[in-house]
């Protein structure tokens, strides 16, 4: 069987599953990058500075971030792709991806502002902030498509639980 008429029949071009692909790992791309250059903000302080701050009891193992925050990259970049492969001239896609891009801006602004600027209180506002802005984004991306929003889920559970280590660091010290 020929596979170009097997993925015609399936209801999806070849040239849009390249299409999709190709947004996906872009989005993916971006997103880790934007956590790569993040982590310069942490490298600068986790290892003496965080190292001195009382923390709650629930605090998990540093080794324990990096992965995590590598998977809920993944899946971010994964998201956003789908959003994106539905065509950026809709204005649904465009609106969830401004929601989408505005979150991650915020998101790379919390470690620069908790690790960069050593400041627990600052950093509270930014993550509760940014805590509106992932709801906006799931919010539109579930307009767009629900796989996406819902591949959203993980992060804000995560984003969530930093916000209130957040603020028992913030109690703390």
């Amino acid at each position: 069987m020929d596979t170009n008429k097997f993925l015609i029949l399936d209801g999806v071009a070849p040239t849009m599953k390249k299409k999709k692909i190709v947004n996906i790992g872009i989005a993916v791309i971006v997103c880790l990058l934007i956590g790569f250059l993040s982590s310069f903000a942490t490298q600068s302080s986790v290892n003496d500075w965080y190292l001195t701050l009382n923390k709650p009891s629930f605090n998990p193992p540093n080794e324990i971030f990096a992965p995590v925050w590598t998977i809920l990259y993944t899946l971010m970049g994964i998201s956003a792709g789908i959003v994106w492969s539905k065509g950026f001239h809709h204005i649904w896609v465009k609106t969830a991806l401004y929601h989408f891009a505005f979150q991650l801006l915020f998101n790379a602004l919390w470690s620069i502002v908790f690790f960069g600027l050593k400041s627990p209180l600052l950093a509270l506002l930014i993550i509760l902030t940014l805590l509106t802005l992932i709801m906006l984004t799931i919010k539109w991306f579930k307009v767009v498509s629900k796989i996406a929003a819902y591949l959203l889920i993980p992060y804000l559970l995560w984003v969530c639980f930093a916000a209130v280590l957040n603020y028992n660091i913030w109690l703390l010290n």
